[in-house]
This record gives C-alpha cells, structure tokens and sequence, in this order.
C-alpha cells in the first residue's frame, strides 16, 4: 500500500512508520514542515500528487493543559485540520485513518466506553478532538477513527519516562490513584493501526493495552518504578491535591471488544508491553 502519515515525526508517528517500512509498505512520512493540515490548498496539492491508498494522521495539538490558553490553536489543528483532510481524502477517493482520544469522554461512566457510547468531553483538548472526529463522520461515509488512551513511547515525552526521571532523583513520588484508564506502548498501537487500515472495515475503534477495567496513574507509576529496578516509593494522592489546569476524566477506559472482533486476537496486556519497552531502553 501507499501511505501517508501525518505527524510522522511524533512520539505515535516515529514507530508507526518504522512499522509500516518492515511490513513492505511505500510510506510517504510528513510532519508539520513538510505538510501542514491546516492549509488546505497545499494539502490538496500534496495528497494529489502522491495519491496514496490511505492518510494516517497521526498530526495533533496534544498539550492538554495548555489547551486550556491555546483553544484556537487547537481546534484549528484537530478541528480544521482534520476537516481538510477528510474533503481531500473524500474528494479523492482515499481511505483515512484518524488517531483520535478517550478524552471524548467525560469519565462518569461506570465501566469501559464503547466506541458507540456518547462524547461529552469535559476539556478543551478533548472537544477539539471530538470536532475533527465529528468532520470525519459529516464528511465521510467511510473512515477509520482509532480511539486511545495514555500513549508512551520511546520517542516523545510521556508518563513513563516522566516516572523514572523522578524516581531516579526523589526517594517518594507522589501520582493520582483516582483516575482510571489504559496505557498504550506506541508499537503496540502502531500494530493494530497497520491491520485495521488493511479490513476495509470502516468505523469506530478503540485500541489500548488490555487492562481488565482500567488502572490507575498509581497504579502503572508503580509497575514503572518496579520493573526499572528502581527504589523510589510510589505514594498515591488525590486529583484535587494534584491541581492541573485541564480537568481529567475519572474514569477513560476504553472497551477493545470491535478491535479484537475485527482483528480476532486480544490486544497486548499493559505489562507486557511495558516491559517490552522498558527491556528496549
């Protein structure tokens, strides 16, 4: 196949396309400097030009807190941008993969959300992902929406590094234990991403570790710290003794059940990934 990816430079886009190369596909790996999503003449130009079988986007403004203050800024590159994208691709005749959030959600839901369960997003970053999911579907009759949750990877700035950096410095760290949800190893992701583009299986996905229910950011800071080797004590605190500026859900666990029905296999269990990409450290 030949494909596009946008964001290709990103902690999800650098293993996506390294992924993608292995498996014999002709990959075409944009960012922002090479294509902006925003600027939808030179888009249509580009996408024209090398009329790929599917775009993956993989481009985002992901700062959730700084959302907050920058609120055009991101609905231009997750509303706006992905509305390009979908005339473009609808126009052209090309299959799109978005790479969207479970920040759609607002977290009162007991138990996993299904990818036919209502958005209510409860922050700005989540409401401008919801915009480019909602041109997706006003634009297009066939796409492919991948919903994830708590991305880290090798490539980019993320929970788990985080994690180590303050445990290697700190005697006690102190993480939430109130907010529920699913890490996801970007490789892994990356995995799923590459067979569901293949179905023609158009639709709603969910992709995460498997966690049976969710865990904790507790929860997963210490298996970080436990499987580092590391000796720093992992204490749990409360959101509210932990101000952010963007209010979280509580509860953003995703149900992988159309994925694994789509894909028939079950999506890597949490720790066994993690320990893969810590052992790859």
């Amino acid at each position: 196949m030949r494909i596009l990816v946008t964001g290709a430079r990103g902690m999800l886009g650098t293993d996506l396309v390294c992924l993608l190369e292995e498996k014999g596909h002709e990959l075409f790996a944009t960012d922002v400097e090479e294509l902006d999503i925003t600027n939808l003449d030179f888009l249509d130009k580009m996408i024209g030009d090398i009329c790929p079988d599917v775009v993956i986007n993989c481009a985002a403004y992901s700062d959730v807190d700084k959302a907050e203050e920058e609120g055009k800024i991101a609905f231009l590159v997750n509303g706006l941008g992905v509305r390009n994208l979908a005339h473009v691709c609808g126009e052209l005749n090309i299959d799109l993969c978005h790479i969207s959030t479970d920040y759609v959600f607002d977290g009162t839901k007991e138990g996993p959300y299904s990818p036919d369960d209502p958005p209510h997003p409860i922050n700005t970053y989540g409401k401008s992902k919801l915009a480019g999911e909602k041109n997706i579907q006003e634009i297009l009759n066939e796409y492919y929406i991948i919903r994830t949750s708590w991305l880290y990877g090798k490539n980019g700035n993320n929970f788990v590094s985080k994690i180590i950096d303050s445990a290697k410095k700190q005697k006690e760290i102190h993480v939430v234990d109130d907010q529920v949800g699913s890490p996801t190893w970007t490789v892994a992701l990356s995995q799923a991403i590459s067979l569901i583009i293949t179905t023609k299986k158009y639709g709603i996905y969910h992709v995460t570790g498997e966690t049976d229910g969710g865990i904790s950011w507790y929860r997963f800071a210490q298996e970080i710290v436990k499987l580092s080797g590391l000796n720093s004590e992992v204490l749990p605190v409360k959101t509210g003794d932990f101000p952010v500026v963007a209010e979280r859900p509580k509860n953003s666990v995703l149900d992988l059940s159309v994925a694994e029905t789509v894909l028939n296999e079950n999506l890597p269990l949490w720790n066994d990934s993690l320990k893969k990409f810590l052992s790859a450290l």
